[in-house]
């Protein structure tokens, strides 16, 4: 089978096309023929190997996976022996973490692991991307912030992959969201429902009156300590992306004040956690609340080109690998 492949941590041009043996399932196992997977601001991040201390997770040399992606969509092609949950022909999208890539034709993954069928109102470039920003969102605005109906949200980074799925969790529980990016992406978050949206050219949020429940920072970019002042009096601030200023502020006020800074990697969760998240986040799929948002498809021979344009900084929405056209 044809792969994506990563030897070395280094720029986009580190990445290859090579032939790998195709998978065989294990007894608890299925075989997946991957028609799409994505490709995200962490797995650019892994092929460069950084932070430095994120290769301790996955090599600190080199890539001990190096076949590349996480998030994936496509047929059951084989089972194994003890397999039950899944058969032969069966639509499906999940994600693989820590172990087999998915920017390749085939991968297997455990029945038990985080994968589940594909919702037929999403196509399979719209499933591949779900265990990325929208479960990571998810995460935060539920579990972690506690989002509740009439708390004001502020989601800084609001038309990439997390702030993108992020606005319509929010506005599915009931929250007043505004919206911060730039004014070429404000047509795109009003699609969405945000209900005020912030130009970052233009203000910086830390520094005007309104405040915020919750301030979701999806790019990583304000720190706690600038967003306090925006902060209500019990108000969280959330961000996927760690560092050490941001840790050394959540043991601060976890400890000081009624203001918090909190971070989760939502993709280390247990996978029986991932999986009712999981089961959360389609339910809120099917009622039509939640619509993936798709900016740009590459084929496998422009993963250079995919991965440059994730390491501008600027990526809007979701963007996705294709690997095979689905015939279904």
């Amino acid at each position: 089978m044809k792969a994506i492949i990563c030897t070395q941590y280094g720029a986009p041009s580190v990445l290859k096309i090579q032939e790998e043996d195709k998978p065989k399932p294990k007894n608890n196992e299925i075989l997946i023929k991957i028609y799409a997977s994505s490709i995200t601001t962490a797995d650019t991040m892994m092929r460069a190997g950084k932070p430095f201390y994120g290769r301790l997770f996955i090599g600190l040399m080199k890539p001990k996976f190096p076949i590349t992606g996480t998030g994936f969509s496509g047929e059951v092609e084989e089972v194994g022996s003890q397999v039950s949950l899944f058969k032969v022909g069966d639509l499906v999208f999940g994600e693989s973490i820590l172990g087999s890539g998915t920017n390749a034709e085939y991968v297997c993954v455990p029945e038990l692991g985080v994968v589940e069928i594909k919702p037929d109102n999403l196509s399979h470039d719209e499933a591949a991307t779900l265990c990325d920003g929208a479960l990571t969102s998810l995460n935060f605005l539920k579990l972690i912030g506690g989002i509740k109906s009439g708390q004001k949200v502020l989601i800084n980074g609001a038309s990439g992959s997390l702030g993108t799925v992020g606005i319509q969790i929010a506005k599915y529980y009931g929250a007043e969201v505004t919206a911060v990016c730039s004014e070429r992406n404000e047509d795109l978050v009003k699609s969405l429902g945000v209900d005020y949206v912030i130009d970052y050219e233009k203000f910086n949020f830390t520094e005007l009156v309104k405040q915020y429940d919750i301030i979701y920072d999806t790019i990583g970019n304000q720190s706690f300590c600038c967003c306090k002042r925006v902060l209500l009096a019990e108000g969280i601030y959330l961000s996927p992306v760690l560092s050490l200023p941001l840790l050394l502020q959540m043991l601060y006020s976890s400890l000081f004040g009624k203001k918090k800074a909190k971070f989760s990697a939502t993709g280390l969760l247990p996978t029986d956690k991932l999986c009712s998240l999981l089961a959360e986040l389609l339910s809120i799929i099917s009622e039509g609340k939640l619509k993936p948002v798709i900016s740009r498809r590459y084929g496998m021979y422009q993963i250079e080109e995919a991965h440059s344009y994730v390491d501008t900084g600027h990526k809007q929405a979701n963007i996705v690998l294709v690997i095979k056209e689905a015939i279904i």
